[in-house]
């Protein structure tokens, strides 16, 4: 009891910290919580080199955790971890080796005793009575100091995070406020899970699916966002998952906002966990950019107003269902192979907000890689790789496959109205 009231204290300290940092005036924020914070709070903290990143089994990622379970309590939620707590503790024993910090690891690792990690999943719970429970989620798990999944090539440092994910973090608490706050869904009851272990491989969410802390034959459908905090009004949402359930599309046509949806409910976040065991998803995402997996994804560059807005489509969508009972479930056609199922890369970023049909375009290139050797740019709409047709990113990556390290093709690209061909050697 005493040492979560110096957590709860110390927390609060932390947030008016942030506040008077920010220049932040409580009286005219939107989405405050009773901790008189909000989206910017929330993800300037949790995207502070204090956490160094938030790595999975880390000290940050338990500070992470720790803030996250005063914010859920402050706004009156129940605790929904194992044994009556907050927390889901899951251990593993990574594929790929984490970051080595002295001598002794690598000599470890050199011996193929790779150290297990312990992550921790924060579960809340909003009880309404109902018979359904719908779980929204959000994973705040980040890289450390760029772990094997850092596409940074420059020297050590802190990968803060702030879209990837604690912009889908502060989202998630402030729907939680509101849905706390509003009469207006009742008709289910909402669990919100904060994963940890999604960059080591969706691991904490995969837990849960398998070791539930509630009913899980009374789960309604889940929610997923991850990677909220770019969102530009041109480009619109990405929705992926609209064919888990007849009943996405005829809710998601009355909210006003520009989509880019997708059919398939599997994907590179923790929504999948739940699609692999017949639950309808839905995974919201504003976009990749050139900041991905990198240190220069920090708060200053978060639009705090399109989390907001992101914040509206799921508000708007929870409550436009609330009286349809359980959704019915529909497999998908799996668009996302897997990484076994081509051996070569161009290294490049794709646009995931572009589909237009007419190829693939780029986010940008990583240095040292095939597509940048081959004089790849920003804006490249790809549109052959060799004989292969490229019209979207799904047949991008199956275009992949066809090849191998060493082979030498073609890539055709269109930019700024013209087409060219690149020589391309695969590595």
């Amino acid at each position: 009891m005493l040492q979560s009231y110096r957590s709860y204290c110390g927390l609060l300290l932390v947030l008016a910290a942030f506040v008077l940092s920010s220049g932040f005036q409580c009286s005219q924020s939107k989405g405050l919580t009773k901790l008189g914070g909000g989206v910017r709070v929330d993800v300037n903290y949790l995207a502070s080199d204090s956490l160094e990143g938030r790595g999975t089994g880390t000290a940050g990622e338990k500070a992470a955790a720790q803030y996250i379970v005063t914010r859920l309590g402050t706004l009156g939620l129940e605790s929904k971890g194992e044994n009556g707590g907050w927390f889901q503790s899951f251990t593993f024993k990574p594929q790929s080796p984490p970051q080595i910090h002295h001598v002794g690891d690598s000599a470890m690792l050199g011996m193929g005793l790779v150290k297990e990690i312990t992550g921790t999943n924060v579960i809340a719970f909003l009880n309404n009575n109902a018979e359904h429970t719908v779980i929204i989620g959000a994973h705040y798990d980040h890289l450390g100091y760029g772990d094997e999944n850092s596409l940074w090539t420059g020297e050590k440092a802190i990968h803060n995070g702030a879209d990837d994910n604690a912009s889908g973090v502060a989202a998630m608490l402030e729907l939680a406020e509101r849905l706390q706050t509003s009469n207006a869904a009742e008709s289910n009851n909402y669990l919100f899970i904060a994963f940890s272990g999604e960059e080591k491989g969706i691991i904490g969410s995969k837990y849960f699916c398998e070791h539930p802390t509630i009913d899980f034959s009374k789960v309604n459908y889940m929610l997923n966002m991850d990677m909220v905090g770019r969102y530009d009004v041109a480009k619109g949402l990405a929705i992926n998952g609209v064919g888990t359930s007849a009943e996405w599309k005829p809710a998601l046509e009355k909210i006003n906002i520009k989509q880019v949806q997708s059919e398939s409910g599997v994907g590179p976040s923790d929504h999948t966990s739940f699609y692999l065991k017949d639950i309808p998803v839905l995974h919201f995402f504003t976009g990749q950019h050139e900041d991905y997996h990198k240190p220069t994804d920090d708060a200053a560059k978060v639009n705090f107003e399109g989390i907001h807005t992101v914040t509206d489509v799921l508000e708007d969508l929870i409550k436009s269902l609330d009286k349809k009972g359980k959704l019915p479930f529909t497999k998908t056609v799996d668009q996302s192979p897997s990484s076994g199922d081509f051996k070569v890369t161009l290294g490049v970023i794709p646009d995931y907000m572009y589909n237009s049909g007419d190829g693939m375009r780029i986010d940008g290139t990583k240095d040292g890689r095939p597509g940048a050797k081959a004089g790849l740019m920003k804006g490249d709409i790809i549109t052959k790789i060799g004989n292969h047709v490229v019209t979207d990113v799904y047949a991008y990556m199956e275009g992949l496959s066809k090849f191998s390290k060493g082979e030498i093709t073609t890539v055709e690209v269109k930019r700024n109205g013209q087409i060219l061909i690149l020589p391309v050697t695969w590595e």
